[in-house]
């Protein structure tokens, strides 16, 4: 019997997935994985957390040896050891071990590249004592430098990874700063999601530093480019990731556009016989059908039992990827599918967006936590082309749930009819994305028109009028201004005293404005619903205020 010779590139995710799935599809096959880190399968995504203490074991985070992959799936793992080269002609490899500096040349049959992603490091004056967070490496360096008990920390980039580097270093007791270049932290979402994310960094004491980058780093302390000083004794860098393609670079291997290798359906590369997966390729994207660069684990994992089906004849379908990720900061779920409101308004989209303000299970069960949800939908056709949402329990199921449907083609009125599990503890008889499902529905049929926060100004500048809903108590408490306050329950008996005009309606989540807006159309006004009610309009104004304004604010008597 003929010996397939299959070489893999890389381990870990998908690397790691691909070779034992070679090795249950053919028993016979010669399988060798070259990685030339010190580790060829290991917990990344808790690295954070081994740093912050909440994993309390290294060992924890090492999943697989080369010895237990030879035991139990008869792999040649050789770690510390370097593909320097590939003859794609020739099909063969240059190797070279790390550690004695030989090199040697192995054929090949079918070549896999799974070589990741390299941390993006910004060049500035004192940055060679800016650390990063990839490998085991990167955390034994990093527990090294946090050895020393410093105070202060620095971490660069307010994506999903700075974010979770923020909390294990606050859980560490460090006064930590968060300097991120964009308006708002986490640049998936849209901001008045991601303005409660940094309400929250801030009831945490961490400092965050939004509009700016860091310009240089001296021993204990970094400059910013608005000319401020932070303490730093530690520095993280956390900006993102960029794929590591000079191997195939070298060997002559598409690029494409976006900077990822170039593959096809069936994750083959320009090159017979080689075929690539993980960070380093660039996947199709759900909603634009267009390449762009996804760095998840969940993808990583499912390519590379994919490529294996693959290289072994077996019928594959790689799904267009939507980028759904969760994040856990500070007691919060943090989570998003597909793409998001201001990159579809940019690509001149024509949508309809809404948002809801549940519970994670019935109120009267006790313990429900509050959650925001937003739904980005084509306008013409009801598809789902985003969700975002923030909260406690349950954002992750919601979220998960919206991916599927839109992975099934279902559309955002379909959400209403889904049959979802429920019991008081778990969830409410009509579950938050059943809602979502019957304000889509409303919207898609006419009869709740509304118009978003930032909207807001130009429709009143235009001559339309705020009509606040909600009691007289949560006016007072705290209220758009100009609005004009009629409860819900008194608007019939009081309609006289409504001006004319269109009229914008409000309550605190929406959905007393949505029966308001019925109310008056069928009494013959021009009515629209404030979307998401004033907590969101809060999240979004708030959002846009600049940390000098918060500090002036701040200043302000009660």
């Amino acid at each position: 019997m003929t010996q397939n010779r299959y070489i893999i590139v890389g381990g870990v995710a998908g690397g790691m997935s691909a070779a034992t799935r070679l090795r249950r599809l053919d028993e016979n096959a010669r399988i060798t994985v070259f990685e030339r880190g010190g580790h060829v399968s290991f917990a990344n995504c808790g690295l954070p957390y081994y740093l912050g203490g909440v994993i309390e074991e290294r060992s924890s985070l090492l999943l697989q040896t080369p010895a237990s992959l030879a035991g139990r799936f008869a792999l040649d793992v050789r770690v510390r050891t370097e593909v320097i080269g590939i003859d794609s002609a020739a099909k063969t490899v240059r190797v070279r071990d790390l550690g004695t500096g030989e090199e040697s040349t192995e054929p090949y049959d079918a070549l896999v590249l799974s070589p990741g992603a390299s941390p993006v490091r910004p060049p500035l004056p004192g940055g060679d004592r800016m650390l990063s967070l990839r490998d085991i490496d990167d955390v034994d360096a990093a527990m090294s430098a946090l050895a020393v008990a410093p105070r202060s920390a620095l971490v660069i980039g307010a994506g999903f990874i700075g974010l979770e580097m923020v909390e294990n270093l606050v859980h560490r007791g460090l006064d930590v700063t968060l300097v991120e270049l964009g308006d708002q932290v986490l640049p998936p979402l849209d901001p008045e999601m991601a303005g409660p994310v940094a309400d929250r960094l801030r009831a945490a004491g961490v400092s965050v530093r939004l509009g700016t980058q860091v310009t240089e780093l001296d021993a204990d302390s970094a400059t910013l480019s608005d000319g401020s000083v932070v303490a730093a004794d530690f520095v993280l860098a956390a900006i993102g990731v960029r794929p590591d393609t000079a191997l195939a670079t070298a060997a002559g291997l598409t690029i494409g556009q976006r900077g990822g290798i170039q593959v096809d359906d069936q994750l083959r590369t320009s090159a017979p016989g080689i075929y690539a997966i993980g960070d380093a390729v660039e996947k199709t994207d759900a909603i634009s059908g267009e390449q762009r660069l996804v760095a998840l684990a969940g993808l990583a994992n499912r390519h590379g039992r994919l490529v294996a089906d693959a290289i072994t004849g077996k019928t594959i379908r790689v799904r267009p990827a939507l980028g759904t990720a969760v994040v856990g900061m500070m007691g919060l779920a943090i989570a998003a599918t597909g793409w998001n409101e201001k990159l579809l308004r940019a690509r001149g989209r024509a949508i309809r967006v809404f948002h809801t303000h549940p519970a994670s299970h019935t109120g009267y069960y006790p313990g429900a936590e509050p959650m925001a949800l937003k739904l980005v939908v084509d306008a013409e056709t009801d598809a789902i082309l985003g969700a975002q949402g923030v909260g406690g329990n349950g954002v992750d199921k919601r979220i998960d749930v919206i991916a599927t449907a839109m992975a099934g083609g279902i559309t955002a009125s379909e959400l209403a009819d889904l049959e979802l599990a429920y019991a008081p503890q778990f969830s409410s008889a009509k579950d938050p994305v059943n809602m979502l499902g019957y304000v889509a529905l409303n919207a898609a049929e006419g009869l709740t028109p509304s118009v978003q926060w930032h909207e807001l100004e130009a429709a009143r500048d235009a001559g339309a009028t705020l009509i606040d809903v909600r009691t007289a108590g949560e006016y007072a408490e705290a209220a758009i201004p100009g609005s004009v306050n009629i409860p819900l329950d008194d608007l019939r008996a009081r309609r006289a005293e409504l001006p004319e005009g269109r009229l914008i309606v409000h309550c605190k989540v929406g959905q007393r404005g949505h029966t308001a807006v019925r109310l008056l159309a069928q009494l013959g006004r021009d009515a629209v619903n404030l979307d998401g009610g004033y907590l969101t309009w809060a999240a979004g104004t708030g959002a846009a205020r600049t940390d000098p304004e918060r500090a002036a604010a701040a200043l302000l008597p009660a």
